[in-house]
């Protein structure tokens, strides 16, 4: 949404004028009745008044103008300058012919023609005062090289604001200002609200409207309000190829299915639309499908050869293929006409930072930044670039600048508002890292992801071979949405754990799991493998790469953790659900789902497990060393392993070999309806079906028994567990699920039957059995903060403390934010004769608001006791405080040492 902000720039003093005027639009029809008075003087020749009136007045025909215009919406662009030309021949007082005809020029390139077209339309009356064409003009006037004259015309557009405005208020007219308005530095709020809406108002059928308002939306950030302004305007223009566009551009960074979907239907509305097909390159890019993106860059190309996106597009990929001199090349290219133009260097510079090249991404917006210093854009994706390359000063300093300037650009205001929450974080430090977070946080577990991200920092660097020459930034969020305005500019991004940049590491605080366990430490451990893949490759490795090492080596330092192997996973490799090697990119922009999403990370990671496995972790390390030099990742893999044919075959071989491995003793074929038709199979209405049997009617004797029809099938057995589970058929229950577990001793989670048996033990008072079954996944599932606390509860009754304290690590390692697990930890270690870490543990739960601050209060005395009188004096008293009859409390207070008494003061004489 555009907010309103106290930081505003003021309309111009003409264009504010106009703008107090325009809550009284009038249709077009009525213009000319307020310009005329009824009563005219006699000297003027009425057949030449007339003649004059009927001229002005002189109908553009309107059939014939729809039909060229939609020529031009439709990608008929000759057709279109025909058209036009052949209207403005026929009717020269026409400002739409001519405005077309301009508009048809610059749409395939011919910016010389335009300009002819714009000088001859502007060098007749009545179009020497128009505002419409001297807005369009304005890009006529940058793309033949004279950027003074297109300035020139937004100042005359000011001017007739203020001397003519009377001239200017039709919804044409009136949206035309409003976007010169924003070019000249106009409150884009005032602008909304006094010219775009009242336009829309009283012209709801005016398409430019609607596409001003998309665009300012757009322009500011506001991808939500966009994305709603462009699906209203798809209801009233049917069959509009620029609203699909703009519901793409909406929804490309949100929801790209959704996005392409609209541009593909974009494209059904006109084939050579550029604009859209420019996006589809731009998503091309991002999934590394170089070779289609050159096919539709080519096909632009032949539409429009002058297009400079198109060109820049071609720079970006130069660059990544490492290809200096055909990206210098095409950069002039893209600047042939527009010489100074600093969107062509902005979006080169974008398109590098968002494949991770931070530093030359950068080098692109300064670049920009010498064209038009105040090129908004250029400057913030310059802030940007700068905080994730840890230069956060001036990177700060930018973001402030582009808020001060536009105080409605989402983006820099989220991240102006951010500012404030960081610089209130503490920071921990060693040699290696310097790691940010809440002041609360860092109290209760910040020491411990220091120490986790240190234990990551000498593993991953000594496999690796890699001294990092800077220490790695970690900043930990506690609200997920400071969490996605740091990470991605906009507070609405689900599902992120946490986000590598190089040297600098976002993750989300245990605090923002909002009911959804995940393992912090895995997930730092993860993150900072990305530090040490980006910095080996220079940042120039593939996402699918750099995911799938990371992933992998979670595996590898813990079995609990990282994505392994799982019924799902295993029907979509059988499916034929598996994307090939040189493709694995465009997976996770493409996912249809979360699953599929998650899917490609699994799938990224068996890859490097498979190359591993195959050639040897050195061959992985000279593909990262190729990447390095600029090498292609596919031509990088053949390099070191064989052709990439026979690796996506052999790959694909391994893959499914391993989904058969899973549970072989077991059927995973679904039979049908297995969730809602188990208890119809078994000869009763499945619940739900408002089937109620007679009360008198005898028990249904079962029809089919489906664990009879499918003895080994691991949903059947599951769904029966849990019926019989749902019944307190308890003991039955433990038959299907120690079949289970014998077949797929490995399977994790709420629905797994390891789980589910350690409950039915639980039920059934079996507490020796319970506790084996729980420390079986424990040992397997980094997220079972159930398990994990049942273990501490049945491991301390039977005073088996190193068990206790291990799963209370454990249970920290998800969530350190809850008392109770520090509690177990202190207490255990108070019984291991381990008196510091029982001192951390109990200070941190008194952080946490115990329900019995006295309790914890007299055992921090107890410890403190042997070695810290003051201290264990400090903590008995706060015991005492907090409850003053706690007689151990008492009685511990009597055995410590009194105060010392102050030394006397020394009496001086007397003078």
């Amino acid at each position: 949404m555009v907010k309103e902000c106290a930081c505003r720039i003021a309309f111009t003093p003409c264009l504010r004028k106009l703008a107090t005027k325009a809550n009284h639009v009038l249709p077009t029809g009525q213009i000319l009745k307020r310009r005329f008075p009824f009563t005219v003087r006699r000297r003027v020749p009425v057949l030449l008044l007339v003649a004059f009136l009927g001229w002005l007045t002189l109908p553009v025909r309107a059939d014939d103008l729809d039909d060229a215009r939609k020529l031009l919406l439709t990608g008929k662009y000759p057709e279109a300058i025909t058209a036009a030309e052949r209207g403005v021949k026929e009717e020269e007082g026409s400002e739409d012919w001519r405005l077309l005809l301009v508009q048809s020029h610059m749409a395939v390139g011919q910016y010389s023609q335009a300009h002819t077209a714009l000088t001859n339309a502007l060098g007749k009356y009545p179009h020497s005062s128009s505002i419409r064409l001297r807005f369009v003009g304005r890009d006529v006037k940058l793309f033949n090289g004279l950027p003074d004259e297109a300035k020139d015309f937004l100042d005359e557009i000011n001017r007739l604001a203020g001397s003519r405005s009377w001239a200017y208020r039709d919804p044409a007219n009136l949206t035309a200002l409003g976007r010169a308005a924003l070019l000249l530095g106009a409150d884009p709020k005032m602008v909304l609200d006094r010219l775009f809406e009242p336009v829309k108002k009283a012209a709801p059928d005016n398409r430019d409207i609607h596409l001003a308002m998309g665009q300012l939306a757009l322009d500011k950030g506001d991808f939500a309000l966009a994305a709603k302004i462009f699906q209203d305007a798809i209801k009233r223009f049917k069959g509009d190829a620029d609203f699909q566009f703009g519901l793409a551009r909406s929804l490309m960074s949100g929801s790209r299915p959704q996005a392409l979907k609209a541009l593909e239907t974009a494209m059904e509305f006109n084939e050579k639309h550029i604009a859209g097909r420019l996006l589809l390159v731009d998503h091309l890019v991002d999934a590394e499908e170089y070779e289609e993106a050159e096919k539709l860059l080519k096909e632009v190309l032949e539409v429009n050869v002058n297009q400079p996106e198109a060109w820049a597009y071609r720079a970006v990929m130069a660059h990544l293929r490492n290809d200096k001199a055909k990206e210098k090349q095409f950069r002039a290219d893209a600047l042939r006409h527009y010489t100074n133009n600093p969107a062509v260097d902005q979006l080169i510079g974008r398109k590098l930072s968002q494949k991770y090249r931070f530093a030359e991404g950068a080098a692109y917006q300064r670049r920009a930044l010498k064209s038009d210093r105040n090129f908004l854009l250029a400057k913030f994706q310059l802030a940007q670039d700068l905080l994730r390359l840890g230069e956060e000063d001036e990177g700060w300093r930018l973001v402030a600048e582009v808020s001060e300037a536009d105080g409605y650009d989402v983006n820099a205001f989220n991240l102006v508002t951010l500012k404030d929450t960081t610089d209130k974080f503490v920071a921990l430090t060693n040699a290696h890292f310097i790691l940010r977070m809440e002041a609360r946080e860092a109290k209760i577990y910040g020491p411990r992801a220091l120490a986790l991200l240190q234990r990551a920092h000498d593993t991953l660097t000594a496999k690796y071979g890699l001294k990092l020459e800077k220490r790695t930034i970690v900043e930990i969020y506690t609200e997920q949405k400071d969490f996605g305005v740091r990470t991605f500019g906009m507070p609405d991004n689900p599902g992120f754990l946490g986000v590598c940049f190089g040297c600098l590491i976002t993750a989300n605080s245990p605090a923002s799991s909002r009911g959804s366990a995940s393992n912090w430490e895995a997930t730092l451990w993860h993150e900072f493998c990305h530090v040490i893949t980006l910095t080996l490759t220079k940042n120039k490795m593939p996402r699918w790469l750099s995911e799938g090492i990371s992933v992998y080596e979670e595996r590898q330092a813990s079995p609990a953790w990282g994505q392994v192997m799982n019924p799902r996973y295993r029907e979509m490799i059988l499916g034929d659900e598996l994307t090939k090697v040189g493709d694995l990119s465009s997976a996770f922009l493409t996912a249809k789902s979360d699953l599929h999403l998650q899917f490609a990370y699994y799938e990224s990671s068996l890859v490097v497990q498979f190359l591993i496995e195959k050639f040897g972790v050195g061959k992985l390390r000279a593909i990262l060393a190729d990447l390095a030099t600029g090498k292609e990742i596919n031509q990088a893999i053949v390099a070191h392993t064989a052709p990439l044919e026979k690796v996506e075959k052999d790959f694909e071989a391994y893959a499914k070999d391993l989904a058969k491995q899973l549970a072989p003793g077991l059927d995973f074929e679904k039979p049908k309806g297995i969730a809602g038709m188990l208890p119809g199979m078994l000869g009763r209405p499945p619940e739900g079906t408002g089937v109620v049997p007679p009360a008198t009617a005898p028990e249904p004797k079962p029809l089919l028994d489906p664990l009879k029809l499918h003895p080994k099938n691991f949903y059947v057995l599951t769904q029966t567990a849990k019926k019989l589970m749902a019944e307190k058929k308890f003991a039955e229950a433990k038959e299907p699920l120690q079949k289970l577990i014998e077949n797929y001793p490995t399977h994790t989670g709420g629905d797994s039957a390891l789980w589910l048996l350690a409950l039915v033990h639980r039920e059934l008072k079996e507490t020796s059995q319970e506790r084996a079954t729980l420390t079986k996944l424990a040992a397997l599932d980094a997220d079972a903060v159930d398990a994990y606390l049942r273990l501490m509860e049945l491991a301390a009754a039977t005073k088996d403390w190193p068990v206790v304290a291990e799963n209370a690590r454990r249970y920290l390692a998800v969530n350190p934010l809850v008392a109770q697990p520090h509690r177990w930890l202190a207490r255990a270690s108070e019984e291991l004769k381990q008196p510091q870490e029982a001192i951390a543990a109990y200070q941190t739960v008194l952080l946490l608001d115990p329900a019995d601050p006295a309790e914890v209060h007299f055992r921090l005395a107890n410890l403190f006791h042997p070695t810290d009188a003051k201290s264990a004096k400090q903590h008995v008293l706060m015991a005492l405080e907090e409850a003053p009859r706690f007689r151990e409390a008492h009685e511990l207070l009597l055995k410590l040492p009194p105060a010392e008494k102050p030394a006397p003061a020394l009496e001086l004489p007397k003078p």
